[in-house]
């Protein structure tokens, strides 16, 4: 039996951390899909993208440890775990998400599973936020020598 694995998340600045989290979710089964959030949903969650989804989706699924990236549900975030069918769940040190809570209603739509917390990358200054930031302190500082 294939052990599947699912992991998600926005990956809207692809680092370290991204590659990080994927390369270890991989390491819990056989094959990896990604759940890519959709534009809707990384603003109710966390920003507006600065990427479209789709392309995201793309980039995601270019990378080493991930077999296949699809796009999740604008509605239901459990519609796409019914659809794969993961024997695991890895979420990421920071999402937001209970493991007890994900587990139990997965078990309740059918689709029992373990859910694994990833823990965080030893150097994680290159997030999403950490990386935009520095854009704009390199852009501030340019600005001011320049005039």
């Amino acid at each position: 039996m294939v052990v599947r694995v699912m992991a998600t998340g926005v990956f809207d600045l692809l680092h370290p951390g991204h590659v990080y989290f994927l390369t270890e979710a991989k390491k819990l089964g056989d094959e990896l899909v990604v759940v890519v959030a959709r534009d809707k949903t990384a603003r109710r969650l966390k920003h507006e993208p600065y990427v479209p989804e789709h392309i995201r989706r793309e980039m995601v699924e270019a990378l080493k440890p991930v077999d296949r990236a699809v796009l999740g549900s604008t509605t239901d975030i459990y519609e796409t775990v019914v659809r794969e069918k993961p024997s695991i769940i890895a979420l990421g040190y920071d999402q937001v998400w209970n493991e007890a809570e994900v587990a139990s209603e997965c078990g309740r739509r059918g689709v029992p599973v373990q859910v694994v917390r990833i823990g965080k990358i030893p150097h994680d200054e290159l997030a999403t936020k950490r990386i935009v930031d520095r854009i704009l302190e390199v852009a501030a500082r340019g600005r001011e020598e320049t005039s």
